[in-house]
This record gives structure tokens, C-alpha cells and sequence, in this order.
């Protein structure tokens, strides 16, 4: 959905405030597609910031179905979006630190979806567990070590006494 921002980057200390219902039903980006489970309406505060800039504030609540980064089982993401930007209107001059047009802003007016899915990214977790003492998986069988013991042999010798281990088997007798 489009928000046009003339009126705002022009009229000195206009406000508005806007609720957007979301129309985004999964999240895609190289880590994979998550679908959206819940999601809340966006609210945005839309405030003049100077001459040419609009300052936009908001928060959106969304639920997404992720799996586990260790045991790979289903769960359930909650991200609470609070977003404070200043962006600057097209026509305006540009200084040497100010980035060029980001990629929700479409002339005067500014893309919600797009803006939310840059936040989404700015905030995903870096590690999702389904609880912080998950066990993962075994790495020989596969089997989820949450639901219990699989039983099988993990032991891994220590690489640096391979060569004493070569020793040993080398002057063994059969």
C-alpha cells in the first residue's frame, strides 16, 4: 500500500497518523520463505522533520513459522517492529552522507509493504531455538536429541593426537 508524503515534506509541523492493515503473507529473502502466522495493523506516526524531510515512526507485531536452527522443528517467530527513519524527498538537495532514495520510497510516496520487509530484515534473529537448551540433532543417525538418546556412538578422536594414534597402530600385532 502507498502513503503519499507531499503534503508532509512541505507543510512545516503537519502530523498524521495512519493505521495500514498489512497485505504481506510470507517474508522471503535469501534465508529462506516464512510464512506470516499473525500479523498487526502497521501504525505510523508521519511528522514533518524540515524542509524536505518527514520523519516516519511506527511498530507492527508479526508471527512467522521458522524452524529451529538446531533441531530443525517448527516454531513459532514473534518480531515486534519499532521503527524511527527521517527520509528526504526526491527534489531535495543531497548531502554527501545521506544515502540515495531508499527502496520504499516511490517518489512522494512511500511503499508500507516494502518499508516493513526492509525492517523485517534490519531485525530477524540471528539464531532461532525452539528453547535455549536445545540439543540439536545427531550427526551420525539424525534423530532430534530433545526427544531422547539415540544411542549412537559420537565420539570424535582429537585431531592432534592422529599422529601419535599412527604410532600405535602401526607396531601393533595382530
Amino acid at each position: 500500500m502507498l502513503v503519499n508524503l507531499t503534503d508532509l515534506f512541505t507543510a512545516e509541523g503537519k502530523v498524521e497518523e495512519v493505521q495500514i492493515p498489512l497485505e504481506m503473507t510470507s517474508f522471503c529473502s535469501r534465508l529462506g520463505n516464512f510464512s506470516i502466522l499473525e500479523k498487526s495493523p502497521v501504525s505510523l506516526i508521519l511528522s514533518n522533520a524540515g524542509t524536505g524531510k518527514v520523519r516516519i515512526e511506527g511498530s507492527a507485531e508479526l508471527t512467522f513459522r521458522t524452524r529451529c536452527d538446531r533441531c530443525l522443528s517448527d516454531v513459532p517467530t514473534k518480531l515486534e517492529l519499532k521503527f524511527h527513519q527521517v527520509v528526504a524527498s526526491p527534489d531535495a538537495g543531497k548531502d554527501e552522507e545521506e544515502e540515495e532514495n531508499p527502496s520504499y520510497l516511490e517518489g512522494y510516496q512511500l511503499n508500507v509493504e516494502s518499508f516493513v520487509h526492509d525492517e523485517i530484515l534490519m531485525n530477524w534473529p540471528m539464531k532461532i531455538l525452539c528453547r535455549e537448551d536445545c540439543k540439536g540433532v545427531c550427526p551420525v543417525c539424525g534423530k532430534n536429541r530433545n526427544d531422547g538418546d539415540c544411542g549412537c556412538d559420537t565420539f570424535v578422536p582429537d585431531p592432534r593426537m592422529a599422529a601419535i594414534q599412527d604410532i600405535f597402530n602401526a607396531n601393533k600385532e595382530v
